[in-house]
């Protein structure tokens, strides 16, 4: 069972949603349903949404929806009286590393993203999030040294995960040789690189992101073919990763 909380997080669910046919046809999506406490405006239009998708909404005391939350991350505990509950999900949804680098193969144009042990789910939902407005492909991340937290990353994403393809793999550094087989040419994000706003992006291109600590991995780091870096006069090492990763997906759409 996978609960979704967050007015965001919750909307954005609701809305990717309506893109299948089920919600086309008013088919309620097998085991989703809303519990809800006293409604206010915000709730309200939660409700309204959720009934043109078919799905049924059950009004519940607050202890109730405390005692459901209360085994999530903590950041994810503040339901505000509405909580989203899919019975067969586990998680969210993840794309599929094989299909999604076979589809991205036959594009011309394609952008992903490649997350190497970045621990704090708050950074990873951030990513997620600008992956979402700079239109990613495929966001991959390992399965091990990596934030797991997915109702934060859900929530810190302000929904943005249900639009993006996340991938996860057990092998990061055979992800990127798969990426670079499928014709992508791979940047690392490291101190010391060319500048970034100077680099030509190829048309595909796979961005690594390390760890704010370690950075990427030497044997990561290995397959890459360049490293870029983003030019910066302040007097602290470097930037946060998630302002990083927004900064280097600007650049790369920014030609185009």
């Amino acid at each position: 069972m996978r609960l979704i909380t967050g007015f965001h997080a919750i909307e954005e669910e609701l809305r990717s949603l309506e893109g299948n046919d089920k919600a086309k046809n008013a088919k309620a999506p097998e085991g989703v349903r809303l519990v809800h406490s006293k409604p206010g405006p915000r709730v309200k239009k939660i409700i309204e949404t959720a009934g043109k998708l078919g799905i049924p909404a059950r009004l519940a005391a607050d202890a109730e929806l405390d005692k459901m939350s209360a085994g999530l991350p903590p950041q994810a505990r503040d339901h505000r009286g509405v909580i989203l509950v899919k019975e067969n999900e586990a998680q969210p949804t993840k794309a599929s590393l094989d299909e999604s680098i076979a589809a991205l193969a036959l594009k011309e144009d394609a952008l992903v993203m490649v997350l190497d042990s970045i621990t704090d789910p708050h950074n990873v939902g951030a990513i997620v999030r600008s992956a979402d407005q700079f239109s990613v492909d495929l966001v991959i991340f390992p399965e091990n040294r990596s934030a797991t937290d997915f109702e934060v990353i859900g929530r810190t994403s302000a929904g943005a995960s249900s639009w993006v393809n996340l991938a996860v793999t057990n092998n990061l550094v055979r992800a990127v040789e798969r990426l670079k087989e499928a014709g992508f040419w791979v940047y690392g994000a490291d101190a010391g690189g060319e500048s970034a706003p100077k680099t030509e992006f190829a048309r595909k291109a796979a961005i690594v992101m390390g760890s704010e600590g370690s950075g990427i991995a030497r044997l990561l780091r290995e397959k890459c073919d360049r490293i870029v870096s983003i030019p910066t006069s302040g007097k602290l090492d470097s930037l946060n990763v998630s302002v990083a990763a927004g900064v280097l997906l600007y650049e790369f759409r920014r030609p185009r």
